[in-house]
């Protein structure tokens, strides 16, 4: 079996989620069996999950393979429908707050919160005491049971969490502790198994450990490996070190490996990828999505572990054979965008370009999907708007928000812009050449500056200089047959990253793991094949 390691499947999905759905289709078209292992707590994770496209048999998460609950017929939870241990309970709804308050002789209950849309389905439901205090707090799966209860202290503090089966059965405990600086956090975890078992773990790792050993065990051969392919590196890179029978163990790189994107020897590692590097040899193979970040690990580490390039993105036959839309069916000068707005996409940087250009050409646009990054109070989208207002951009610079209108939204558009300051592949710019879009990038690691190639489908300009990428904007919307070369060239670049092509790399992948096994099996102690 092949197991691609995630913590869940949101609905707002980054690039590592958009490029395992499209590994997870392309091994499903090859009839190559795969399951997409989450390793977090979600009660909406199957919604969005099966939303994608993704069937449940397909997908092993932790908590719901311990509860069983992997394969649940849902129902509809409402208000009325709980048990609140009184007579004559009385409800009455706050709308404003998405949830009902339930009292009993004047004395509240619980409050019921639900999801807003016409059923009014029950989320969680907070649970008081006859002093009014917050005793627990009940959090239902979005397919109609609860799964999560957390047990509150005197100090209105979480205490203790239970994960229960649909039947009440708790099977997973996490118990918090105050720390000397008076925060609460998680100091143990203790598991009742499948065999009515009592197991207890020190840290999540320690479970998430555990949980893979099973996996490994279920699905176990003499005959072929178990393949582990590792996306986000701090759920499994110590795990996948210590399976207590062989698997083959993949780490997949999905971003620059060192701290400064731009020098591939820089003294510290992505802090995201600190611990694999620093035991790369544990691992089987390392997949890097491109030729230049594989080149670049193997002249920093020099690793016994084989390495592999594999695009992390698949441009669909569908795509590939679809009518190419010419320059004259697209809105001139229009640039969209698709990516969180975050510090790492530097997308300031874009739109001082643009306020470059829309001195000369007036016509021209920028569109920017993608949903903001929180952090730091929304700094990177207050950057955006503050170029914005510099330049005057107000009506030339809109930020959509979110959207999964990708075709149609391309195939109007005429160019592609990315000031990133790091990348891993970047998909959406793959997508963009796909869909005929003129592309402009800084030189930046990695991805980018291979998916664009200068004079070709569009131009690569030097790292940070946005000035460079104002001119370059400007040569394109100067020179129509020069843009009408470069709309050729994206739709013919775009074959390098063909189904085909990307299968026939992990179809390298796999016959090495095979190649491997007998070693593997071989090297167990006390077996004797035959």
């Amino acid at each position: 079996m092949n197991f691609f390691i995630n913590a869940t499947m949101p609905d707002h999905k980054s690039g590592i989620e958009h490029a395992e759905l499209k590994r997870l289709a392309l091994f499903n078209k090859n009839n190559e069996p795969a399951k997409l292992v989450l390793c977090d707590w979600d009660p909406n994770g199957h919604i969005t999950a099966n939303q994608a496209g993704i069937q449940d048999e397909q997908i092993i998460n932790l908590f719901d393979y311990f509860q069983e609950t992997s394969n649940v017929t849902a129902k509809l939870i409402q208000v009325q429908d709980i048990e609140y241990g009184v007579l004559d309970a009385q409800y009455t709804d706050d709308p404003t707050n998405s949830r009902y308050l339930v009292t009993a002789n004047n004395q509240l209950i619980a409050r019921v919160n639900y999801k807003q849309d016409d059923t009014r389905p029950v989320k969680s439901i907070e649970w008081f005491d006859g002093f009014n205090n917050l005793y627990c707090v009940d959090h239902y799966d979005a397919r109609g049971f609860v799964s999560l209860k957390q047990w509150y202290t005197a100090d209105n503090k979480i205490g203790t969490e239970t994960w229960q089966t649909p039947t009440g059965r708790v099977v997973i405990e996490a118990f918090h502790k105050q720390t000397m600086r008076g925060n609460m956090q998680k100091t143990s975890w203790r598991l009742i198994d499948r065999h009515n078992k009592c197991q207890q773990f020190d840290t999540r790792t320690a479970l998430i450990t555990y949980f893979l050993d099973c996996l490994n065990e279920d699905y176990w051969s003499l005959d072929y490996p178990n393949v582990f392919i590792l996306d986000r590196s701090h759920l499994g890179d110590q795990a996948l070190l210590q399976l207590k029978k062989p698997a083959y163990t993949v780490f997949h790189l999905h971003n620059a490996h060192t701290a400064d994107a731009q020098d591939p020897e820089a003294p510290l590692f992505n802090n995201n990828y600190e611990f694999a590097l620093n035991v790369i040899d544990g691992y089987d193979a390392v997949v890097s999505a491109t030729h230049k970040q594989t080149a670049d690990v193997r002249t920093r580490l020099q690793p016994k572990a084989q390495l592999f390039t594999i695009p992390v993105g698949v441009v669909s036959n569908k795509l590939l054979t679809a009518p190419h839309v010419p320059l004259a069916n697209r809105q001139f000068g229009k640039m969209v965008v698709f990516a969180r707005i975050a510090w790492e996409k530097h997308l300031d940087d874009l739109v001082r370009a643009i306020g470059i250009v829309h001195r000369e050409i007036p016509q021209v646009t920028l569109d920017l999907y993608g949903y903001p990054d929180p952090g730091d109070n929304y700094k990177a989208q207050h950057e955006v708007e503050a170029v914005i207002a510099e330049y005057d951009l107000a009506d030339v610079v809109t930020l959509k928000g979110y959207t999964t209108k990708i075709d149609e939204v391309q195939n109007n558009a005429m160019m592609y812009g990315l000031t990133s300051r790091m990348e891993g592949f970047n998909l959406a710019i793959m997508e963009a050449i796909s869909h005929g879009l003129i592309s402009f990038s800084y030189d930046v690691n990695y991805g980018p500056n291979e998916i664009v190639a200068d004079g070709v489908n569009g131009a690569v300009v030097p790292y940070g200089d946005y000035q460079a990428l104002a001119a370059a904007i400007l040569q394109v919307l100067r020179d129509p047959a020069l843009a009408e070369k470069y709309i050729e060239g994206a739709y013919q670049s775009a074959e390098r990253y063909s189904e085909a092509a990307v299968w026939d790399a992990w179809k390298k992948l796999l016959s090495d793991a095979q190649a491997s096994w007998a070693t593997k099996i071989a090297a167990m102690p006390g077996h004797r094949r035959g």
